[in-house]
């Protein structure tokens, strides 16, 4: 496939990350700290976007709903936006940062044949509703998205990454009927389900095994080493909660148990890069859900600090340079979350660097690439949620940024009640919040 570049143009990145002692920073009147551009990326598709990864190549996946907030499509921005389509059924999305840079995309899509289980599945967290479809993982390249199966017996499938090498990582049920399921409506989960690679062809599929002890498991990344990481534990809803007892990597299709928080329950790993440095998030000893990161050097997880007031958070996704994004939650900003940045030990309010005044309020950062592009999810001045692209700003352009943080809030000051937005998230952004309950809108 032919690549085309984001028509917008990235600079470098100022600074290469180093885990250090973490900080919280405010990035007010420091002009060492990164600055960026922020374009609209809008919701082309007639309802809420939601980027959730850039590659190096510019390229932003993710999904849009469709007017009414009803459906979600996967979508591409290269320079225009595509609408990826689905499997024959109404749903289909991006939910994890892809970042492979030879023409792939993967996601979940539905197709137009009934569960014969009444299955909501994995799927139904990462759509606006349980429908009842089969769900499978897809592989998009050259205009063309194809199903990836289940194992023998089962009926669904998950894509969450693929490498450089054509590796794509996921999940899969098989025909065995699970006893850890929750098949009580509306989760109604009857099989068991196995982390699984295919490819380098797509019928080629290989199970990963859970960790020792734990009858099910699931991959959400994998890098260009072919290191893979991922969840274990219970069927339970087949997404999050018991499902996720032990945050896994696999080496040599060996899991590992990464630790966690402090808690035996929603430990999942999301992003890795080459250096085998893991993110994602788990619940502390609150029982609150907060990002980390995992190195091999220190073998453990390491809670990232909360900004302000916050208490919870999730990260997203981390690049090459170490660079972290995601969400931090809780707080007195006026949608009580914020996106933030963590680099070089520090966390950050990403909405505090931006370089010029913008009209956007940004919520959650989902991706990064190797250049320090960001893209996530915003609120504009009328309330509406939008996809947002950050981009680096060149060194020594303008005053520092963050100078004056009220330029950076949604320009018309005007407060939109979360109630509004919020249900039509996807994936962690929703389970994230609807854990916490609603949150009331911050004056």
């Amino acid at each position: 496939m032919h690549s085309t570049k984001f028509t917008c143009v990235a600079a470098m990145a100022l600074f290469a990350a180093v885990i250090v002692p973490v900080r919280i920073v405010k990035a007010q009147g420091n002009n060492s700290l990164p600055k960026y551009y922020v374009f609209n990326l809008g919701a082309p598709l007639g309802g809420n976007a939601e980027p959730v990864g850039i590659n190096n190549l510019g390229w932003i996946s993710g999904g849009d709903n469709l007017t009414g907030n009803t459906t979600v499509n996967a979508e591409l921005w290269i320079g225009a936006p595509l609408n990826l389509g689905t499997l024959g059924g109404p749903n289909s999305t991006v939910a994890w940062p892809n970042h492979n840079t030879h023409g792939e995309i993967v996601g979940i899509a539905e197709t137009a044949q009934p569960n014969p289980l009444g299955e909501a599945w994995s799927c139904a967290a990462f759509f606006l509703a349980p429908d009842g479809y089969i769900c499978n993982g897809f592989a998009w390249e050259d205009g063309v998205m194809n199903p990836l199966p289940a194992f023998r017996g089962g009926y669904n499938s998950y894509a969450a990454g693929v490498n450089n090498r054509g590796q794509i990582v996921g999940w899969a049920e098989n025909g065995v009927v699970d006893p850890t399921c929750n098949n009580l409506p509306p989760a109604r989960q009857f099989l068991q389900f196995e982390a699984a690679i295919w490819g380098p062809g797509l019928t080629e599929m290989t199970q990963l095994p859970p960790y020792p002890g734990d009858p099910d498991s699931a991959a959400t990344a994998i890098n260009d080493r072919g290191q893979v990481i991922g969840i274990s534990g219970l069927c339970s809803n087949a997404v999050g909660g018991s499902s996720a007892i032990h945050a896994v990597l696999w080496e040599s299709g060996q899991p590992i148990n990464l630790g966690n928080l402090g808690a035996q329950v929603w430990n999942t790993p999301v992003s890795l890069n080459n250096h085998g440095q893991v993110v994602g998030f788990g619940n502390n000893t609150e029982n609150s859900a907060q990002a980390f990161l995992w190195t091999q050097e220190s073998g453990k997880m390491q809670a990232l600090p909360f900004i302000g007031d916050d208490d919870s958070s999730v990260a997203y996704d981390i690049n090459e340079k170490g660079q972290i994004v995601g969400v931090s939650d809780g707080g007195s900003e006026p949608y009580g979350a914020r996106a933030f940045l963590y680099q070089n030990g520090m966390m950050m309010d990403l909405n505090d660097l931006v370089q010029e005044e913008s009209p956007l309020y940004l919520y959650l950062a989902q991706g990064i690439n190797d250049q320090g592009e960001i893209v996530g999810t915003a609120i504009d001045a009328s309330g509406e949620q939008v996809g947002f692209l950050a981009v680096p700003a060149y060194e020594g352009q303008s005053a520092a940024a963050g100078s004056s943080k009220a330029n950076h809030r949604v320009g018309s000051g005007k407060v939109i009640d979360p109630s509004d937005f919020r249900p039509h998230l996807t994936g962690f952004s929703r389970m994230l919040f609807e854990a916490k309950g609603a949150k009331q809108p911050r004056e």
